[in-house]
């Protein structure tokens, strides 16, 4: 097995341990913020968090297929990127902030604790690459 494969498996178990913990985080979060804060307040935790994951799977999603493409034209003087590639990558902040604003206009739920559900994705990336250091360590 050359190192390029064993490289790949590590990115993607990497990434898919950071997409579950961004999950658990807002699940885990919710529920006590909304029993001391209201239950709008848990409710945003949960739907930031959950829009966490939407956009990190997307983001995903999108470097794979720039990654696809680009390997396909290996050969070619000038590599072309599918313009629908260039569209997924503006157009998931688009529909993230669409859905945040239809959700505290008519749910009425507070967009601080939407945001905060957002950090779920950064604090899940925090916890898989220090827990990665201390994992290379041994």
């Amino acid at each position: 097995m050359n190192s390029r494969a064993i490289d790949d498996s590590t990115y993607r178990r990497t990434e898919s341990h950071i997409s579950r913990l961004t999950l658990v985080l807002g699940v885990l979060a919710a529920p006590p913020v909304g029993y001391f804060y209201g239950w709008r307040w848990g409710a945003g935790i949960f739907i930031g968090s959950a829009l966490a994951w939407l956009n990190f799977r997307w983001l995903q999603q999108g470097g794979d297929a720039l990654a696809q493409s680009s390997t396909a034209q290996a050969d070619t003087r000038k590599a072309t990127v599918p313009v629908a590639t260039y569209f997924k990558v503006l157009l998931r902040y688009g529909l993230i902030g669409l859905a945040v604003y239809v959700i505290f206009k008519y749910l009425n739920v507070p967009v601080l604790s939407m945001v905060l559900g957002l950090c779920a994705l950064g604090a899940a990336t925090f916890v898989v690459s220090v827990h990665s250091i201390f994992r290379s360590a041994e």
